[in-house]
């Protein structure tokens, strides 16, 4: 099963930090974020993994690959020109996906049971185009939690006074080539949380998945970063 891993945004709220050093690349226990997301596809089976990042910092990561070649498998780098957004790059990669695959936020670290994801959104019988890993969280208020009937979401709230469930978007799925046929074709950048999976659940091919015994950190901001470093 192949895996794209986003690695292209500006980590605006990271900086004077990533001034520096791209926002995946920034450490947690003294090694990279995307060593950590590479290592926990590779846990769970899937070994063919691509990053997909900005064509500015091209350097920086032929650098990592080159320095943690010896740890890591073959990663295969993709570079956009200018800022796509989360789902227009990935567009642009198309061809490679012929099956389900899976596509991770490149700034959080996660370690769940990948392999009963996959299951789960294999056998549904619904036959979803995309399934989304769920997780608990004690201030969903902060996140995008999703509207549920059953598994199906039908909506997402994005950081609401008043949230229906603990369980936010964790940055994970996995998808059926079908979700390409959901892009608009006159927009060049697309954002899959607002552009893609709203007409997903308009047409109830969009699940959650609640993950047991879920890890996760994202180290979008210095202090979900911080918190990273003392509890991973």
């Amino acid at each position: 099963m192949k895996a794209l891993i986003l690695a292209g945004g500006l980590g605006t709220r990271l900086r004077p930090v990533t001034y520096e050093i791209p926002k995946p690349l920034i450490t947690v226990k003294k090694k990279p974020i995307l060593n950590h997301l590479v290592q926990f596809f590779c846990a769970n089976g899937v070994n063919d993994i691509a990053v997909l990042v900005s064509a500015d910092h091209k350097e920086d990561y032929e650098w990592w690959k080159k320095r943690y070649k010896k740890e890591l498998p073959k990663v295969k780098l993709h570079f956009e020109e200018k800022p796509m957004g989360t789902f227009g790059g990935v567009r642009l990669l198309k061809k490679y996906f012929k099956e389900d695959f899976i596509l991770s936020n490149g700034d959080e670290l996660k370690d769940f049971d990948l392999k009963e994801m996959v299951k789960f959104h294999k056998e549904h019988k619904t036959k979803p185009v995309a399934t989304i890993a769920l997780t608990r969280v004690t201030n969903p208020s902060t996140y995008g939690v999703p509207v549920m009937a059953g598994a199906h979401i039908t909506d997402f709230l994005e950081k609401p006074e008043n949230p229906p469930t603990n369980y936010v978007s964790s940055g994970i799925y996995v998808l059926n080539p079908k979700i390409f046929s959901y892009a608009d074709k006159e927009k060049e950048f697309l954002m899959i949380e607002k552009d893609i999976f709203p007409r997903l659940a308009a047409d109830k091919k969009l699940l959650g998945y609640k993950a047991k015994n879920y890890r996760w950190f994202p180290c979008d901001n210095l202090e979900r970063w911080e918190a990273a470093i003392e509890h991973w």
